[in-house]
């Protein structure tokens, strides 16, 4: 059922409004589409089919999902909203069966729409991932639909789709890397909420006492250090009556972490992944670069994962001074997980702290040389998770 070639799709969202399932059609003058975008911005491989395909961009949202399918010159050819339930798959199918061959192009199929994009896939359809910042350009840049529905951000989600042939194809999520994402993000939620709690128990306990405490604050301490404290009056006791309370709370945080903590150490010996051999990543830096890379195989290069996880540093060129300087985009968790391991590195004797010394003898400072490290580990990492995959 639609067998076409993975490089003859792309996936990325498209916006239109949305309205009942009758097709649309409307007519422009001019090279360009309203899209603002060449139209011969993508090539597919497939003769002669790159002119038939319908694109199909979906808008997910919690309670509905709105589907706008477009043709090659960015017509829309039909338009539908259907409601996010367990009917959802079945009413689009049901209306895309008049669009052959279709391809869907669903914006954030990791995230709101993940649930409705793995429906898809598993139903036998081709489906792409379309970043949120790609659809949204493409509104901004249309004629007469900037402005922010449904019906313009499926639309726009399609166009991206139809435009562009870097996008990612949605694959059926393999068992390992979803458990390991879904205990990663759990464990950095726990943890930052053991921070803020930590964190307003020290602002009360400053009002308690004469400047606060320490900044290693456990449960265990600030119990005995709420001991001393007299209490003569209402407003005392109210503030120790918080503090107690933020102390359960912290107890409740530490037997969550630990649970998580050794949930994803069982996680990862199951998936039998190489990552943990890199020197300095432990179970819960590999469930973090597992679960976040996704499919490794989506990137043709350690280049691009390294830009994907933000260690490919930017270009910072003035003039004759060639630079480059910190890439403060990327996912931010795998790039804090290679950070740890490039800081375990350099605590001991390893080849990256001599990678490390080298750079700094090369004239590099210390947060240069530390950043050439991190994508050194990156490329490390990059060829152990494809050498998982050949397993």
């Amino acid at each position: 059922m639609n067998a076409l070639p993975r490089q003859s799709l792309a996936f990325e969202r498209t916006d239109r409004p949305s309205g009942s399932a009758t097709g649309v059609a409307r007519k422009r003058n001019g090279n360009y589409p309203a899209s603002g975008l060449p139209a011969g911005g993508a090539t597919h491989s497939t003769p002669g089919l790159e002119h038939t395909v319908i694109t199909i961009g979906i808008d997910p949202h919690k309670g509905s999902h709105t589907a706008t399918a477009v043709d090659a010159s960015e017509v829309v050819v039909g338009e539908l909203r259907v409601e996010a339930n367990r009917h959802q798959r079945a009413r689009l199918l049901e209306w895309a069966a008049a669009f052959e061959p279709r391809r869907w192009a669903i914006e954030g199929a990791t995230g709101v729409g993940a649930l409705l994009a793995q429906q898809l896939v598993g139903a036998g359809e081709h489906v792409v991932d379309v970043p949120p910042k790609l659809s949204a350009r493409v509104r901004l840049m249309d004629t007469g639909r900037i402005d922010k529905s449904d019906p313009n951000d499926s639309r726009s989600a399609a166009v991206v789709a139809l435009r562009s042939t870097a996008l990612n194809t949605i694959s059926a999520e393999s068992e390992h890397r979803v458990v390991l994402r879904l205990l990663a993000d759990r464990y950095h939620q726990l943890i930052s909420q053991r921070t803020r709690t930590v964190g307003r128990l020290h602002a009360v306990l400053c009002l308690l006492i004469e400047g606060g405490t320490g900044r290693s604050l456990t449960a265990a301490r600030a119990t005995d250090v709420l001991a001393s404290v007299r209490i003569d009056d209402p407003i005392t006791a109210a503030r120790v009556a918080t503090c107690a309370q933020f102390i359960a709370e912290i107890e409740v945080l530490d037997g969550a972490i630990r649970d998580t903590r050794t949930q994803t150490v069982a996680a990862v010996t199951a998936s039998k992944t190489s990552v943990v051999e890199v020197y300095g990543v432990g179970p819960i830096g590999a469930a973090i670069i597992i679960g976040h890379s996704g499919d490794v195989r989506r990137f043709p290069t350690a280049g691009h994962y390294a830009r994907h996880n933000g260690t490919a540093p930017l270009e910072a060129s003035s003039g004759p001074q060639a630079r480059h300087r910190l890439n403060p985009r990327g996912n931010r968790q795998i790039n804090h997980a290679l950070y740890t391991a490039a800081l375990t590195q350099l605590a001991h004797d390893t080849p990256g702290r001599v990678y490390y010394e080298r750079k700094r003898a090369e004239g590099k400072t210390k947060k240069e040389a530390m950043r050439a490290l991190k994508r050194r580990i990156s490329d490390v990492v990059y060829r152990q998770l494809l050498a998982d995959t050949r397993r």
